[in-house]
């Protein structure tokens, strides 16, 4: 029987992130959305003025017994820069920073241990500033946000910034995709 579990991550463009979790073994299903912020229910356009305090962020639904917290994260991780403070290439505001929003003290010990594991090792070259905080209220960002990758994959946007992105994790993570 699986094992259903939630994972909310914030790395920057969420079309983004959706693509690279949707590509992985035990992967059920990712929703683009927003989370972290003040007010309810909150719009792509309001999120785009920075002024919400939201995060573009997955939720990402995942058997348990196929992909783990860890291995999510260490895609995470891998597919991102977690040492840029609200920013992710040209994408630049608080809606666009790294952030880890946990569901359970276990996905809080974990992400925190290898936050703290990465700045030791000093992998980055600089500090991890990878936010962790438990996981606030998630509002499903608009239908055209969902699948936009595997929607829009000729858009130029896609094909500049999130097939590279997919083929890092192609390259790097071969034998747990889908």
């Amino acid at each position: 029987m699986p094992n259903p579990s939630l994972a909310t991550f914030g790395s920057g463009c969420f079309w983004c992130t959706e693509a690279v979790f949707s590509a992985l073994q035990g992967v059920t299903q990712v929703t683009s959305g927003y989370a972290g912020g003040a007010s309810a229910n909150p719009t792509y356009k309001q999120i785009c003025r920075g002024d919400t305090g939201h995060a573009e962020v997955v939720q990402i639904e995942y058997d348990a017994d196929v992909v783990s917290f860890r291995e999510l994260l260490e895609v995470f991780f891998s597919t991102h820069d977690p040492t840029t403070l609200n920013r992710q290439g040209a994408d630049v505001g608080t809606q666009y920073r790294s952030v880890i929003f946990y569901h359970n003290d276990e996905q809080r010990r974990v992400a925190e241990e290898i936050k703290t594991g990465l700045n030791a090792e000093n992998l980055f070259g600089k500090p991890v500033v990878t936010e962790i905080a438990p996981v606030p209220a998630f509002y499903p960002a608009e239908d055209y946000h969902q699948n936009y990758f595997a929607l829009n994959g000729g858009q130029p946007y896609c094909q500049a910034v999130i097939r590279p992105k997919l083929e890092k994790l192609r390259a790097v993570f071969e034998s747990r995709l889908k």
